[in-house]
């Protein structure tokens, strides 16, 4: 088998260089203009006055009354009957029958083990069932809402809203792992959040200026060295 010189090694990176030097500037450069700002001033988040928070009050609602303190409430179907999830303006969460508006108790484990196993593939084979508070979630959920973590045998984690009685979140292990790398690609391992803090608009900026370096130096000119 012929081995290929570095000569012609070196002639296809300089024809790979042409074909994806425009694509990677193209990338970095919009990849600094979109980390340049914060994502919550990029949305106008920002320009939003702060108002004092309005309640959800329903006239002849026993459900919605004024003093319920709701600021939200979700009507949904559970095991056949129309439910109410009502959330207060502390963020406290809890179920109440819509028609009755009888208050449903938490869900316990053997509840939260049977929801998985009704709405997820492979889910009648949890090896654990975990209940985390609010302020002790997983790493993998990251919501202050109390949740049973049902984990299944392929490494997947269903997440069960203990005051809501649905499924919140399914975390495989390939979510994980794309987790993870979003965690590296924006540079934050902390919260894998933060898409615009100095060390990724700097990294950003230098990467930007090796590509447009690097393009620029495609067009020298090269000299024939001579054969020996």
């Amino acid at each position: 088998m012929k081995i290929v010189s570095m000569r012609t090694l070196a002639k296809w990176h300089i024809w790979l260089g042409w074909l994806v030097g425009v694509p990677i500037v193209m990338w970095l450069a919009t990849g600094l203009f979109m980390v340049a700002r914060p994502i919550e001033e990029v949305r106008g988040n920002h320009l939003r006055r702060d108002l004092p928070a309005a309640p959800l009050a329903i006239p002849g609602s026993a459900i919605a009354s004024a003093d319920a303190d709701l600021k939200e409430m979700r009507v949904v179907m559970q095991d056949g009957r129309p439910v109410a999830i009502l959330t207060r303006l502390d963020d406290s969460t809890r179920r109440v029958d819509f028609a009755t508006g009888a208050a449903i108790a938490p869900l316990d484990a053997a509840a939260a083990r049977a929801i998985v196993a009704e709405r997820i593939v492979g889910g009648d084979r949890p090896e654990r069932v975990t209940l985390f508070p609010a302020d002790r979630t997983p790493f993998d959920f990251r919501r202050p809402l109390a949740v049973w973590q049902v984990a299944l045998a392929d490494g997947t984690n269903v997440y069960v809203g203990r005051d809501t009685g649905e499924i919140e979140a399914v975390r495989t292990r390939w979510w994980r792992a794309f987790d993870f790398a979003w965690g590296l690609h924006i540079m934050d391992l902390s919260e894998r959040e933060d898409t615009s803090h100095p060390l990724l608009i700097l990294f950003a900026a230098l990467s930007l200026t090796g590509a447009l370096i690097g393009s620029v130096l495609m067009f020298r000119r090269r000299k024939a060295r001579p054969v020996r």
